[in-house]
């Protein structure tokens, strides 16, 4: 389900956890404790540019420079 080329039949929600790292995450399943959702529910594509836009640093959380 998760790498089905045919994704965009389900929505999709970005979820981030406490260090800031980012996944999409199929709308109808209840979102992973220790995750939450940080977008509207939308098509695996439109959750990707999400991702892009606002996962520019990879590094988590805790290892960032103050």
């Amino acid at each position: 389900m998760f790498d089905d080329d045919d994704g965009d039949a389900w929505d999709w929600l970005v979820v981030v956890n406490d260090e800031a790292a980012h996944a999409l995450w199929p709308a109808a399943n209840a979102v992973p404790p220790g995750w939450r959702a940080v977008c509207e529910p939308g098509t695996k594509q439109d959750c990707l540019r999400y991702v892009q836009t606002h996962w520019t640093d990879m590094r988590p959380l805790s290892l960032r420079a103050p």
